[in-house]
């Protein structure tokens, strides 16, 4: 992948104005639309302690469900290159933004794996790292990213 460029087209088109604009701070909503070429649309706004609307993903979500997917799509590669069989994987993410510095200071990573062989852990547990690593998201933020995996048993495959 060294040298190669890859380009991404997001359209985000607001759909706030609510026939006043930005006549004020509370005037206008912060319902968007992210829609690129081919894909579903997602529904956005901002969060509601910004006077967004709860019902709709905002950008905060989106940056942690970022990170988070990124991390997986990278560990189920590592995983499946080092022969580890992974069943079930299952993130809660959460990210803490410090309003007052304006920025994101943490993501926490908190998989759920359910690997094919149990006594594969200790590798399982070490790709996170490489994981990590090489996820460009990750690679392209500028605060502490933790993950803390947890590896459950499954009863139907263990």
């Amino acid at each position: 992948m060294a040298g190669q460029q890859h380009h991404y087209q997001v359209r985000v088109q607001w759909q706030g104005c609510r026939d006043t604009g930005t006549t004020g701070y509370r005037d206008y909503g912060r319902e968007h639309q992210l829609s690129a070429p081919g894909k579903a649309p997602i529904e956005g706004s901002a969060d509601p302690a910004f006077l967004g609307d709860a019902d709709r993903w905002n950008p905060e979500e989106l940056l942690v469900g970022s990170l988070s997917a990124c991390h997986k799509l990278w560990y189920l590669h590592l995983c499946a290159e080092a022969g580890v069989v992974v069943l079930a994987y299952d993130d809660h993410a959460e990210g803490e933004m410090d309003a007052a510095l304006g920025r994101f200071t943490r993501v926490t990573l908190r998989p759920r794996i359910t690997l094919k062989d149990a006594g594969l852990e200790a590798r399982a547990r070490e790709l996170h790292d490489r994981a990590h690593e090489k996820c460009f998201i990750a690679a392209s933020v500028n605060f502490d990213i933790e993950c803390q995996p947890a590896f459950v048993q499954d009863a139907c495959h263990g």
